[in-house]
């Protein structure tokens, strides 16, 4: 299953590299926001060639991003992480960031998930 939203980039965290069987690997977590009624940020972790994509995002980046939601089991305890598998900046917003070290955060703006254009007047 793949998911589309439109996002905002707020910040990212430190990248994490390591050694598998596989060989070597780099992933980088970074945070976005939604751009609804009620805005929700959201960590997303970046793997492999997408690390240095999300470095290249200025904060503020407006990006349409798919991505997937995967669960797993470690010690009867369950983990969920959204992985992003493409970004395109959305509405010709700046896509370069000026920082080398971090990469650009970043936020999510809308998607299939946005709120109704109708004012929901529900109290939660």
């Amino acid at each position: 299953m793949s998911l589309e939203i439109i996002a905002k980039v707020l910040y990212s965290l430190p990248e994490q590299t390591g050694q598998g069987k596989n060989g070597p690997w780099v992933k980088q977590d970074v945070i976005v926001e939604t751009e609804e009624q009620y805005p929700k940020k959201i960590c997303m972790s970046a793997w492999g060639d997408l690390v240095a994509q999300f470095k290249s995002y200025a904060p503020g980046t407006r990006l349409k991003i798919n991505f997937r939601v995967e669960s797993r089991e470690y010690n009867g305890r369950w983990y969920t992480d959204v992985r992003p598998w493409r970004a395109v900046v959305e509405g010709g917003a700046p896509a370069m960031s000026n920082t080398s070290d971090h990469a650009a955060p970043m936020a999510v703006v809308s998607g299939p998930m946005s709120a109704p254009s109708e004012p929901d007047d529900l109290p939660f």
